[in-house]
């Protein structure tokens, strides 16, 4: 009977021990990610899309899909990077490929890296998603087109006529305490107003961006980012400490089983 029950308090220190692992591990995970997440329509914008790698290996190869609607123009060329590009029948780009070239080693576990490219948005208002191919230098691949429940999500990014109108509210409210200051001067009412209404026209004209902004946007690029993405090195280091202690736990629970069985 003791034989049966320090086995099965073995097992249960194993299993607590691995299901902690797991659990950290999956706080330490970070998604593929492309921003903007809120765009302007028409507009030609410049996007970002950010790889953190999630394993103890090199990312080697991303692959992004160019969702229907936006129409892909250029990409910003990295050292160290093969990129290439795939076309439809039409034309039009379907996917962008960064690739390890030459010496780099890839995208190493603690790092991430960052491409930019420039695309148009949709003319109509939508929700665009992001699919992406995450690929290891051992060959395992990671596919991000999952929805924002999924444990591997695509990105989304939304297309709007006023990605700004989210601070409207806050615009608002501050027109309306500068009229409340200025009550019984009619001038400087209609003269605020329609100062409000040039800057609106203004801000709209600046959303309405062109393809040589898009591109003066673009920064220049570097290899790959030596500096760690903090929250992500952070989780790394709670994960690792975390799967230590599960370590000297499951030694701990086996050294002491062996010395009840010998008694």
């Amino acid at each position: 009977m003791k034989k049966t029950s320090w086995t099965s308090k073995l097992i249960s220190t194993v299993s607590a021990s691995a299901a902690a692992l797991m659990l950290f591990a999956g706080f330490a995970s970070a998604h593929v990610t492309v921003n903007p997440t809120v765009a302007q329509t028409s507009a030609w914008q410049t996007y970002t899309i950010k790889i953190p790698s999630e394993k103890e290996l090199p990312t080697t190869k991303i692959t992004l899909k160019v969702p229907e609607g936006v129409a892909f123009k250029q990409y910003q060329p990295l050292a160290g990077w093969k990129i290439t590009t795939e076309k439809n029948d039409s034309n039009e780009v379907t996917s962008i490929t960064w690739e390890v070239d030459g010496d780099n080693e890839g995208i190493l576990a603690g790092q991430f890296q960052q491409f930019n490219f420039v695309a148009q948005n949709p003319q109509a208002e939508t929700e665009v998603a992001w699919d992406a191919f995450q690929y290891y230098s051992d060959g395992s691949i990671v596919e991000w087109t999952g929805e924002p429940s999924d444990s591997t999500p695509h990105s989304i990014t939304t297309i709007s006529e006023d990605p700004a109108a989210g601070n409207a509210t806050a615009s608002g409210d501050h027109h309306d305490s500068a009229a409340t200051g200025n009550e019984g001067h009619d001038d400087t009412s209609t003269e605020a107003g329609t100062g409000d209404a040039n800057a609106a026209d203004d801000a709209k004209a600046d959303d309405d961006t062109t393809l040589g902004d898009a591109l003066t946007d673009t920064v220049t690029g570097e290899p790959n980012n030596t500096d760690t993405d903090p929250g992500t090195l952070k989780l790394q280091q709670a994960t690792l400490i975390v799967s230590i202690l599960a370590l000297i736990m499951s030694f701990l629970g086996i050294a002491l089983a062996t010395r009840r069985k010998k008694r």
